[in-house]
């Protein structure tokens, strides 16, 4: 069995931490680096839940796309949520690792596995990282569909193919455009439209998108949009990672066993579909 650290040597080389953003807190948050790992477990986000999971399991390794610590704290005591995680992780000799947006902008990076799941034909970043000379890394990913849909198509086909979960897909455009280029950026892209736009693409898969962006972008040209989960979108990247790390594992016979955990980790859970009861006057047309 390999040891932690050289697992981590094999994630790093994937994603490098380097190229995260300043802002980030990617690498290891707690682990051994003389362990032996056998098992190891991919999931979105560091909860409680997956821990839980994990200790089920017997992984000796949790790899997670977002941080347990985005921000700094003085505190791991058990009473607090993510005190409890890290207590539960040391206690039962399970190391934790995050690939953030170090992951986002790699090749292949969250965006591929997104683009993957809905069966979308890569053609390069939506913004580019000028320190590639291959000119394939950066955040998102412009798209197209095999043969063109309608955007009434191209929603159920999010819906079919992503993880559901208690949002499903919101969409913003005219049902019978045709679809016919399309950008994706995994996690919250409301913050891409200006890249969007000059991509001339016809739609923008996503998740997060806020009401004042939307509107804007709506207003400022035909792009559809289709906003899912923020968790669906992400989860995909899941099986990205852990098929690479098995292929690591392969090339130097270390055995590994790998799991993406299926556990909606997504903070919604309900939704309730907007009705206008006939008993209400003051309710809008």
């Amino acid at each position: 069995m390999p040891r932690l650290s050289e697992v981590i040597a094999a994630l790093d080389a994937l994603w490098p931490p380097s190229r995260a953003e300043q802002w980030d807190a990617v690498g290891t948050v707690c682990g051994d680096p003389d362990a032996e790992v056998s098992r190891v477990l991919f999931a979105v986000d560091p909860v409680q839940e997956i821990a839980d999971e994990a200790l089920k399991l017997g992984a000796d390794l949790i790899v997670t796309h977002h941080p347990l610590y985005l921000r700094g704290t003085t505190t791991v005591e058990a009473g607090t949520f993510k005190g409890r995680v890290v207590h539960t992780l040391i206690k039962n000799d399970i190391a934790l690792h995050v690939a953030h947006t170090n992951a986002d902008t790699a090749d292949p990076g969250v965006s591929d596995a997104l683009a993957g799941a809905l069966d979308l034909r890569v053609t390069g970043p939506l913004v580019p990282d000028a320190s590639d000379p291959n000119g394939r890394r950066g955040l998102g990913r412009i798209c197209e569909l095999d043969r063109p849909e309608t955007l009434r198509e191209f929603a159920a086909r999010c819906a079919a193919w992503l993880p559901p979960t208690a949002q499903g897909i919101r969409v913003a455009g005219d049902p019978d455009a045709l679809i016919r280029r399309v950008a994706v950026s995994g996690g919250s892209g409301d913050s891409l439209f200006a890249q969007v736009r000059a991509a001339g693409v016809d739609a923008f898969v996503t998740a997060d998108l806020r009401h004042h962006p939307a509107s804007e972008a709506r207003e400022q040209s035909p792009l559809a949009l289709v906003d899912a989960a923020h968790w669906a979108t992400e989860w995909p990247w899941c099986e990205q990672a852990a098929a690479q790390l098995d292929a690591i594992s392969e090339r130097h016979g270390w055995g590994l066993r790998t799991h993406v955990s299926r556990t909606v980790t997504d903070p919604w859970t309900v939704h309730a579909p907007s009705v206008t009861p006939p008993s209400n006057p003051g309710a809008p047309n």
